[in-house]
């Protein structure tokens, strides 16, 4: 946190498209961070609510400094729109809408349309399971088999393994990822998708380590509607939309192609069919496309406000008990990442001090973040999905970092913040993290991006 580490080397990682991403452990890869918190292991106090939020706005040169962050990252992504929120109790809120909600368009971007959240849809289905088990419905030790005897291959996997990625189970392949871009509109049935996953090498057995696999989502949403009988538009209902008043979030029904007004459009670019690699130049409107290909693991629609108020729900655990919410952050290491300041907890991830999750989906990549401790909660959507969702993340955590040296407002305290990357670091790491950087002016001379390596400063948030 205080230390140069001087050249560090910048892998670039995997990219798989869709709903289907990368695991979280790229973000610790693009900032080339070393070990600098820990926190595999760390588990909740147990719930509580964030600290009330100032009413104030954040200050001028703060919300500047947000502002072109979030500018920057859409020339990057190639993105007309985003919306964005920053929301630091102890100093104020600042939220945005910035661009048009279609390319070269003219209506403006608001902060009250409606998006594709993507994966930010696992942590929701994960607080379902953790309800049910509240509510003595299922065991995070249940196996899977005690609801779904039929489904073959899933020996030994339980659903709390399914909710923190540890189910040894393989995902999504390439060629199925592509159609996801490229056919937007087919619907998809759970069992095709969970036996796309299925059909994959796994991982290994059950419980052995972490690997991502939005296949046991989609197992986790078939076991839980078998264990209770019920759709999943009524389980996200009862047991996180109506609870949290979030009246602008729903899971749209596999024949609705649209997202409801109002909503920005969401571009994607084209995939290969075999590797799943863009192809930079193309791009496809993808904004109508079937929410089967995301069901539990990606398939939610929401907007910026419900997703505050879920983000710091999800990271404080009040919708649990106290031994839920104990449960839920006691994460387990990512494998790979270099640092013990990511990790993995039930249906969600830790980076740094803050908990949430990103999303993508064709057209949209999403993330959230909240501290538990001190409130400080970023949401952001970008309408370009060709970066993917580690891109979004990184832009959350940019964000993150300017806030947290916001000053207090009349009657309020700053909190003290020790992160470890900087808004320096962030934002390199976007640089590099962008998938089909955009074409320089006329006449002006490319920005270079970093590749193989670059010089990592000392963290100063």
């Amino acid at each position: 946190m205080g230390r140069g580490l001087g050249e560090v080397p910048f892998g670039r990682w995997r990219r798989v498209r869709g709903v289907s991403r990368r695991s979280p452990i790229a973000v610790a890869a693009a900032l080339g961070l070393a070990a600098s918190l820990v926190l595999a292991g760390c588990t909740s106090s147990g719930p509580s609510a964030a600290p009330s939020q100032s009413s104030a706005a954040l200050p001028q040169q703060t919300a500047k400094q947000l502002e072109s962050a979030v500018r920057d990252a859409m020339k990057q992504a190639g993105a007309s729109g985003a919306i964005a929120g920053v929301w630091a109790p102890w100093s104020g809120a600042w939220t945005d809408a910035l661009g048009t909600t279609t390319v070269d368009g003219a209506e403006p971007m608001t902060t009250g349309m409606n998006f594709r959240i993507g994966s930010l849809t696992k942590s929701m289905t994960c607080t379902v399971l953790l309800r049910l088990v509240d509510d003595g419905t299922v065991k995070l030790d249940d196996p899977v088999t005690k609801y779904l005897p039929r489904v073959v291959g899933v020996s030994g996997v339980t659903l709390g393994q399914l909710c923190n990625n540890t189910s040894g189970l393989g995902d999504y392949d390439p060629g199925v990822v592509a159609q996801f871009t490229d056919n937007p509109t087919r619907q998809w049935v759970p069992m095709e998708l969970m036996s796309d996953g299925l059909a994959q090498a796994g991982a290994g057995a059950p419980g052995e380590k972490w690997s991502y696999s939005n296949a046991g989502f989609i197992l986790l949403g078939m076991t839980l509607s078998a264990a209770t009988h019920t759709s999943w538009d009524e389980l996200y209902a009862k047991y996180v939309f109506d609870p949290l008043g979030m009246s602008g979030t729903t899971l749209p029904s596999s024949g609705t192609l649209g997202i409801r007004s109002p909503a920005p459009h969401g571009y994607a670019t084209e995939l290969d069919p075999v590797t799943a690699e863009a192809k930079c130049g193309s791009q496809f409107d993808d904004t109508r496309l079937s929410p089967s290909m995301g069901w539990t693991a990606g398939g939610i629609v929401s907007n910026l406000n419900d997703l505050k108020t879920f983000a710091q729900a999800f990271a404080t655990g009040s919708p649990f008990s106290k031994a839920r919410a104990t449960e839920q952050w006691k994460t387990v290491p990512l494998p790979g990442s270099g640092s013990s300041w990511q990790s993995y907890g039930i249906g969600g991830v830790q980076v740094g001090p803050f908990r949430g999750h990103d999303g993508e989906v064709p057209g949209f990549i999403t993330s959230m973040l909240s501290d538990p401790k001190t409130g400080l909660t970023v949401v952001v959507m970008l309408n370009n999905s060709t970066s993917g969702a580690d891109f979004a993340q990184l832009l959350s955590m940019q964000l993150a970092s300017i806030a947290s040296k916001a000053p207090a407002s009349s009657g309020k305290k700053a909190p003290s913040f020790s992160l470890p990357w900087s808004q320096k670091q962030a934002a390199t790491a976007l640089a590099a993290a962008t998938v089909c950087p955009p074409k320089p002016a006329k006449g002006a001379k490319p920005t270079p991006v970093p590749t193989a390596a670059f010089s990592i400063p000392p963290p100063n948030n």
